[in-house]
């Protein structure tokens, strides 16, 4: 493991290089990812990696674990408060969208946090000549568990090959804080929420089934079926043919 981190530190700054950039930009979010993501960066650009710390209606506790994990590092940090930037666009639209609580609309105003992030990630990678590097790992990449041009638009993601088991195996050979690690991951878009829950599948399943083991037939078809619909987050959905090549 450690080889393969030296690896991804090395692959973090040749990319950054070829795009001609300096150095790069990550969301803190507070929960391990993040935290991996970071500590990594800091390896591969000691004096060029900013962390943000984006608030959106979020609870204090990520905003607390986010600055301890920026100040252990020694990483750079501003905070962006995007509470009222979130309130002001939500009041914009309709009142069925503002008032609808069912599970698609719910899902649809807390992406827009996650979108709004992203926004604010690239303003200050544009500004600075930064790349934003991402966080998703292999379990979320797999089943499309990530916002599509939100924590899924990212110009780089050096731990997608990585299983939630094995970021936890990173994070303590960080030295990442043990309250992070020990945090039920979640995505923090509304109360109560845990990846899990959501997901209906522990990590631990999941893990499992990357890895080839046997899990339920239940399970499995449930990951199955996520990566399935999930599908066009990960490619494009490009037509096939040009107006050259198309015969009806």
């Amino acid at each position: 493991m450690e080889d393969y981190l030296n690896y991804l530190v090395d692959w973090i700054k040749e990319t950054v290089t070829k795009a001609n950039a300096k150095g790069v930009v990550i969301g803190i979010s507070g929960g391990i990812d993040s935290a991996v993501v970071a500590g990594l960066a800091k390896k591969a650009f000691p004096n060029s990696t900013l962390g943000l710390i984006l608030p959106c209606h979020s609870k204090p506790i990520d905003e607390e674990l986010g600055v301890e994990l920026c100040k252990k590092f020694d990483i750079p940090y501003q905070i962006v408060d995007l509470s009222n930037t979130y309130d002001t666009m939500v009041k914009s639209f309709d009142e069925s969208f503002i008032t609808n609580e069912a599970n698609n609309y719910k899902t649809a105003k807390g992406n827009i946090k996650v979108r709004l992030r992203m926004v604010t990630l690239y303003a200050y990678a544009q500004a600075n000549n930064y790349l934003v590097i991402g966080t998703d790992n292999a379990d979320e990449w797999y089943i499309g568990y990530f916002t599509k041009h939100g924590d899924g638009g990212v110009d780089l993601a050096p731990i997608i090959h990585l299983t939630k088991g094995e970021v936890r195996m990173v994070a303590k050979m960080l030295g990442v804080p043990e309250k992070i690690i020990k945090r039920p991951p979640t995505a923090g878009l509304y109360d109560n929420q845990t990846d899990e829950d959501e997901i209906g599948v522990t990590y631990d399943d999941l893990d499992n089934y990357l890895k080839g083991n046997k899990i339920s037939k239940e399970k499995t078809k449930r990951l199955l079926y996520l990566h399935k619909i999930s599908a066009h987050k990960r490619k494009i959905a490009y037509h096939p043919k040009s107006m050259k090549d198309y015969k009806k």
